[in-house]
């Protein structure tokens, strides 16, 4: 038997304490579903790259988790706005901080278009799910109030995995349930055919170019839940989609796809 000096002992029990207690808080979030449910109509700005511009007139923030400082957060939070974190989850990117913690074993075929992108096994979901856990612990610990996870749609892709639709759901389930438990809102990104399964689990909904491919009425179900549906367009003019946005009740712009801070509206 191995007897530990004291001091070791209590940093020990001090570690377990802090575990148990954000273990404890992220399971009340849950229970009591304390978190933020945006409402449907609510303007937002997306901007992933260059410096976050906090001028911009927008209800809702999307921006990177990495790249975004809790001062940013927390300067919005003073202008009223809500804040979203960004978080590639259906895939591994090379340079973030934590890319030696996605196992080899677990990264798949390059994200087309994307060379510094692998798809990841989503079917591996205890190893995903850790992975995810300790970014939500960093988007909670900036601030943020809800997460965008992106490329949710593993089984419609060339992920180089024989992903299929009950794999992808159960994964996307556990986003939302882990983000819940969090504290923090969640959005479904594109993945339109499963709508209809998740609708109740997410609070939101992020979506590329729904117009472009005639595409927006199957985002319908949100709206019909009270829930926003943040869309953008990349190619086509205002004129193309603003007409059918209103009359859906999607919360539309269009932006570069660089997604810097330039950001075309609807007009009033």
């Amino acid at each position: 038997m191995i007897i530990k000096p004291p001091r070791i002992i209590a940093l020990a029990l001090a570690a377990i304490g802090v575990a148990g207690l954000q273990t404890s808080a992220h399971a009340a979030s849950a229970a009591s579903g304390d978190w933020w449910r945006p409402k449907a109509g609510v303007t937002w700005q997306w901007q992933l790259s260059g410096k976050i511009d906090t001028s911009v007139k927008a209800d809702v923030y999307d921006v990177d988790l990495f790249d975004t400082p809790a001062s940013t957060v927390s300067a919005l939070h003073g202008m009223g706005r809500k804040v979203v974190c960004y978080i590639d989850i259906g895939a591994a990117e090379q340079g973030r901080p934590d890319f030696k913690d996605f196992p080899k074993s677990i990264l798949g075929n390059q994200v087309d278009g994307w060379p510094q992108e692998r798809w990841v096994d989503i079917r591996q979901i205890d190893v995903l799910k850790r992975i995810w856990s300790a970014r939500l612990d960093q988007c909670k610990a900036k601030g943020f109030d809800g997460v965008e996870a992106d490329l949710v749609d593993a089984y419609q892709q060339d992920s180089g995995f024989p992903v299929t639709a009950k794999h992808q759901l159960a994964f996307n389930r556990m986003l939302a349930q882990v983000a819940h438990q969090h504290g923090l809102a969640i959005g479904l990104k594109n993945d339109l055919d499963q709508i209809p399964q998740l609708v109740g689990d997410f609070d939101f909904a992020v979506n590329e170019q729904c117009a472009q491919y005639r595409e927006c009425s199957s985002l319908t179900p949100f709206i019909k839940a009270g829930k926003p549906v943040f869309h953008a367009e990349y190619s086509l003019a205002l004129s193309k989609f603003c007409p059918e946005s209103k009359r859906l009740g999607l919360s539309s712009i269009k932006k570069t796809l660089d997604l810097t801070a330039k950001r075309e509206t609807c007009p009033v």
